[in-house]
């Protein structure tokens, strides 16, 4: 199942490579919402693995993006202790478009994904006939 939390990036960290063939990399996202007359704020961290580290690489800090992501959970177990992990893996990241000074607009505009392939790639070029 997926899931998406629109805020801003506020913090992105190097790649971590954790084996020869795994890699990981986090960033942290600060969602507000007013609820009841007060203004919450929450701050959630989500990794991305593998060929999806390189999602945030075009975002900045201060902007606001929208992140797909799905939960993860995991259960560990040494020496006779049990511990339950959960990630949120993101999968893909849009950068949400400042036009317009509407929160409507705001929230229902999206730029270009930012973790589409570069024109210069071979893979982006559109060979369609029409």
């Amino acid at each position: 199942m997926s899931y998406e939390l629109t805020g801003k990036l506020v913090a992105k960290y190097d790649v971590v490579q954790r084996t020869a063939t795994f890699k990981t990399r986090e960033f942290a996202v600060e969602k507000t919402d007013d609820i009841g007359g007060r203004t919450v704020t929450n701050y959630v961290k989500f990794q991305s693995v593998q060929d999806k580290t390189s999602i945030i690489d075009k975002a900045n800090i201060g902007d606001e993006i929208k992140v797909y992501f799905n939960i993860k959970g995991s259960k560990w177990e040494k020496e006779g202790k049990v511990n339950y992990i959960t990630n949120l893996d993101a999968w893909r990241i849009e950068q949400v478009s400042n036009a317009g000074t509407d929160q409507t607009a705001i929230n229902s505009e999206y730029m270009e994904p930012l973790d589409n392939f570069s024109a210069s790639s071979p893979e982006a070029i559109d060979d369609l006939p029409f």
